[in-house]
């Protein structure tokens, strides 16, 4: 066992007063240049050309190393049953869309896109597909352009042309509109723009999508006539006109959805529980659907009942299309939260299977790629895809192993969509409807974190609640704007106010930790320890210094006020003659009694460490209001000791000529023990205290 003051041979400053250069010197000699960077950058040989081919084109990379025997039969089985459920969903997203629903499997099966959506991902399991989300963004672009009621925006490119064919019109240009954001964003490498959406953030988000696409799948479950709405409190408006004719609803419709709903819902939790022992998930969707057809063609229920039904479908793709300028300008605001949206959600769903597969995504060539597939895909009338966790997760269900499964899924609906698309015909929209909102159910449980967060991150819990209610009300677009700006707002209180702490010794240890959180500590007499857990800046100086003078329990500068106020009064009482110097001395005891009845505030702190080791950075205000606070503690004669502090913040402070005269280098130390170790040397202790440090 050995006592804390037996150890202070090993403890000394940091850096002397001297020292530094030469320290600088032998560590940090070499610095790269701009220049250097550049000529690295621009520099090629055979080993970066071929890291930038498998870059561009990871595709070559996992065909390389694929496993023919091993692998084949679980991607054909896995293409042929992701596939089934992607003509049914591609159809159901099309209506979220405002479109016609053949083009929705436009959007999963055109051969430019697909091959592109196969060639240019990192992550195996990312699939081009048709995403509830965006499908509603677009369609609130649609109606908004074209509306169920009263004319078109006038853009030069409607003439001629039907209320379908403007609205795919809307939806290609927006689409595209949204595929070059994407690949500029992933070509100039800011892939990272979406790590400022917080997996709170996006959950409040696609759970007021839920709500969005619920509400505007209701007009099909009921059979009613309902026009699209966009905008602020769009939803509050459709739902009232669906309840000011909900007399009107269409029993058949509704009959139909309820006997829908309830099967694949069943059937979905029985794929759930019991998904280990199925060799693959019933895929009741595509059951319930041909059941659905059958019953509707021959009971002819769009004319007997009135049933709305999907009705003709074209055989074949179109002509392809050039995408409106003009639309480019009504929509640019619309479009890049669809581009980020889309890409926040692809690359959730990537990382999620990159650590469960343990292999690299590049959020930079995933922007690329989808990019890349919705420019394409816009120029073939398609409207914007991007990865869902649903279809994914049924890819991997069914053994899917690469994106050969993504390509042959993409082919079941190319046979579709070419040959037997006509057996679709009879298909009740309410049946779609009544798939999407079963399918929504993922997406609206996510309320469930909300008391979750209310318990362990309160500022967390507004965001999601915050971003959920105001997407719900003011429209998503408008919603994820304020979400981001919450967000942001929490990011920066928590960086201007955050939780600072005076720290103590865990007796018999080297450890430092909050006062408050243990009951077995050691404080040594005059010495204070004061944690700032965050960068120091502009916006949080105050906040540091007000905490500061909080922790040692006096402000310094107005004790120095008083001590100069009675040094003036001391002297004119000298100059009298009304007090006399008993002895010579270097300076005044401003801790004993003093003569005339002076009252100067007691200073019991002749030491304050500030631990530094979560300072990640200092900007020039916080340099100067940092420097003007020591130098206030120490003319009250307090030593002053940072500890932990990074190298490159120390390089910084002799740069911008931190130290002079008083605020010296060699308060510097590498670790809060070393500081305390030499303090305890400078003010020894009684030996009864120094025992309740004992380290073992």
């Amino acid at each position: 066992a050995v006592t804390l003051m037996t150890q202070y041979v090993v403890a000394r400053p940091l850096y002397s007063e001297d020292a530094f250069a030469d320290e600088h010197e032998k560590i940090h000699r070499h610095h790269k240049t701009l220049r250097h960077h550049v000529k690295q950058y621009f520099t090629c040989d055979l080993k970066r050309a071929k890291n930038a081919a498998l870059s561009l084109l990871p595709f070559i990379g996992w065909m390389r190393i694929y496993q023919l025997k091993e692998w084949l039969l679980s991607d054909i089985v896995s293409g042929v049953s992701t596939g089934l459920v992607a003509v049914l969903q591609g159809l159901a997203y099309s209506l979220l869309a405002s479109l016609p629903p053949w083009y929705g499997l436009f959007t999963l099966s055109h051969l430019f896109t697909v091959l592109t959506a196969f060639s240019l991902p990192t992550s195996p399991l990312s699939i081009h597909w048709a995403f509830p989300v965006l499908s509603l963004m677009v369609g609130a672009v649609v109606t908004r352009l074209v509306p169920d009621e009263g004319p078109p925006v006038n853009i030069t490119g409607f003439e001629g042309l039907t209320s379908d064919e403007q609205r795919v019109m809307v939806a290609a240009s927006v689409t595209f509109l949204m595929g070059i954001m994407q690949l500029a964003m992933g070509l100039l490498q800011v892939g990272f723009i979406v790590m400022y959406l917080s997996d709170t953030l996006v959950s409040g988000f696609t759970t007021a999508a839920a709500v969005h696409i619920l509400v505007s799948q209701l007009k099909f479950v009921l059979g009613l006539v309902v026009p699209g709405l966009s905008g602020p409190l769009s939803i509050v408006y459709t739902l009232e006109k669906i309840f000011v004719q909900i007399e009107k609803t269409n029993v058949c419709d509704l009959v139909t959805s309820i006997l829908i709903m309830g099967v694949v819902f069943i059937v979905k939790e029985i794929n759930d529980r019991y998904k280990a022992k199925l060799p693959v998930p019933i895929p009741i969707e595509v059951i319930m659907t041909v059941i659905a057809c059958g019953v509707s063609y021959a009971f002819n229920f769009q004319v007997i009942y009135k049933v709305d039904v999907v009705g003709r479908i074209p055989l074949g793709y179109e002509s392809p299309m050039a995408p409106n300028m003009q639309i480019f300008g009504q929509t640019a605001v619309e479009a890049f939260p669809m581009a980020i949206v889309g890409f926040a959600v692809a690359f959730s769903v990537a990382k999620v299977y990159s650590v469960k597969h343990d292999y690299i995504i590049d959020g930079n060539q995933e922007l690329i790629a989808f990019g890349a597939s919705n420019i394409i895909g816009a120029a073939f009338k398609s409207f914007a895809a991007s990865t869902a966790l649903s279809r994914s997760a049924v890819q991997e269900s069914t053994g899917g192993k690469t994106q050969i499964a993504g390509l042959l899924s993409a082919l079941i609906v190319m046979v579709v969509t070419l040959a037997i698309g006509f057996l679709l015909e009879p298909l009740p929209k309410s049946v779609l409807g009544a798939v999407v909102i079963v399918n929504l159910k993922g997406m609206l449980m996510q309320i469930r974190e909300v008391p979750h967060l209310w318990r362990r991150d309160r500022p967390d819990c507004v965001v999601w609640v915050v971003t959920c209610l105001a997407s719900i009300l003011l429209g998503l677009d408008l919603g994820l704007a304020v979400g981001l700006g919450i967000e942001l707002l929490t990011v920066v209180f928590r960086a201007q106010f955050p939780r600072c702490s005076v720290l103590a010794n865990i007796t018999g240890t080297d450890i430092y930790k909050d006062r408050k959180d243990y009951m077995s500590i050691y404080e040594p007499e005059g010495v204070k320890i004061f944690r700032i857990p965050s960068p120091i800046f502009f916006a949080n100086i105050d906040f540091f210094r007000g905490k500061l003078v909080e922790a040692v329990g006096f402000n310094p500068l107005r004790v120095l006020r008083k001590r100069n106020k009675a040094l003036r009064t001391i002297r004119k009482l000298l100059k009298k003659g009304e007090l006399q110097m008993t002895s010579v001395s270097s300076g005044v005891n401003w801790n004993s009694e003093l003569p005339a009845n002076i009252q100067v505030p007691r200073v019991d702190v002749h030491s304050l460490i500030l631990d530094f080791s979560a300072v990640s950075f200092l900007d020039i205000s916080a340099l100067k209001g940092l420097k003007a606070a020591l130098k206030e503690l120490i003319r009250v004669e307090v030593e002053v000791y940072i500890v932990a502090c990074d190298e490159y913040i120390l390089e910084k402070l002799h740069s911008c000529k931190f130290f002079d005269d008083e605020v010296k280098s060699s308060m510097f130390f590498l670790t809060l023990h070393d500081a305390m170790l030499h303090i305890l040397e400078k003010h020894p202790v009684n030996s009864e205290n120094t025992k309740v440090c004992e380290k073992v």
